[in-house]
């Protein structure tokens, strides 16, 4: 399933490339989807040839072919559109209901939840997330966890959790931590004088405490994605 942007990009670029006989540039891509960057779109496109709908060729100038259009594109005169229709009132007593909006965020490979592992910095892939689950402006980030000293909390093994950077926290906050500047870990941040512990939510792990100087926060959870 396509997000609304996935689904807008490869529309045009399909669109154009029927026009011109080539693919769209970035920038044009970047101003017919309102973004302002063209970040934004490298990482639709990821985004989309991860899901098989287009592919890079190599050593090409706008080096794009589409491999395959979601089933609704494949139809004659097909474009995506807003339909207008009367309003119809709700029933009484029935919650208002939102538009529910994606948006795609990096996995910067992996976290423990358990001992702390080495610290993540490049992007494995992508994923789609509510627009919901973002807290407030700022930078968000994913990350797949691995380990069990966080079950307690809800998170599992394999469950990917969304993380607002921020290098700050409240106690009970979970964050991600970077410890010693080389380990990262998922833990609950609890400060005690100069010290910081980082707790688990797992009776079998212990809890570390260390100098608050080799603490460094680098994000707080604030929604998690769950891997069956």
């Amino acid at each position: 399933m396509l997000t609304r942007k996935q689904l807008e990009l490869l529309d045009f670029i399909k669109t154009r490339t029927e026009r011109d006989g080539v693919p769209p540039s970035f920038d044009e891509m970047k101003d017919a989807l309102d973004l302002r960057s063209k970040s934004g779109i490298h990482r639709l496109i990821t985004a989309l040839e991860e899901r098989g709908f287009i592919r890079r060729l190599a050593h090409r100038a706008r080096a794009l072919e589409i491999i395959k259009l979601p089933e609704a594109m494949e139809r004659p005169g097909f474009s995506p559109k807003v339909i207008q229709g009367d309003k119809v009132d709700p029933p009484r007593g029935a919650m208002p209901v939102d538009a529910v909006y994606a948006f795609e965020l990096p996995v910067m490979g992996r976290i423990a939840a358990g001992v702390p592992i080495e610290a993540i910095s490049e992007v494995s892939h992508h994923v789609a997330v509510p627009g919901s689950m973002l807290s407030g402006k700022g930078n968000h980030y994913a990350l797949e966890v691995k380990g069990d000293s966080m079950i307690e909390a809800g998170i599992n093994d394999g469950d990917i959790v969304v993380i607002r950077e921020q290098n700050t926290a409240e106690n009970g906050d979970i964050v991600v931590a970077l410890v010693e500047d080389s380990e990262a870990t998922l833990k609950r941040f609890r400060r005690r004088g100069a010290m910081i512990a980082l707790e688990a939510a797992n009776p079998a792990y212990e809890t570390r405490v260390y100098a608050d100087h080799l603490v460094k926060v680098q994000g707080r959870l604030v929604g998690l994605i769950r891997s069956y």
